[in-house]
């Protein structure tokens, strides 16, 4: 029984060891989101994020950056939470972007429809 019993107490620390050991791991570094955010930053900036959403495309750029160094330091986990956030601020932003310039292009045709409509006006 005292064999049984110190076989069970070896595996439980042996089991423990392992458990603390895997937590104090660092990880994986976040790659994928790494190119996940850098990705959307460029996305962001082709839909002249930079005219339309200066501020929230430079909080993403931030974020990344930030990021870089939180993965240099190891700390991977609040690296991957600032990587997912700058890339859902750059695709925001770049929403924003391409609406601002819809609106842009909107106005611009009601524009031209009511200077055609003045025009008819007085031709006629």
């Amino acid at each position: 029984m005292n064999k049984r019993m110190s076989m069970l107490y070896t595996a439980g620390v042996a089991g423990i060891a392992l458990t603390i050991g895997g937590c104090a791991s660092p990880g994986e570094p976040p790659e994928a989101d790494l190119q996940s955010a850098e990705s959307s930053l460029q996305q962001a900036v082709a839909a002249d994020a930079r005219e339309f959403e200066p501020v929230l495309l430079n909080n993403a750029q931030n974020k990344v950056a930030d990021a870089k160094n939180l993965i240099e330091k190891e700390k991977y986990t609040e690296a991957e939470r600032l990587l997912k956030q700058a890339s859902v601020d750059a695709q925001l932003a770049g929403a924003r972007a391409e609406t601002a310039k819809a609106k842009r292009a909107v106005e611009e045709i009601n524009g031209n429809i009511e200077a055609l409509r003045k025009r008819m006006n007085q031709d006629q």
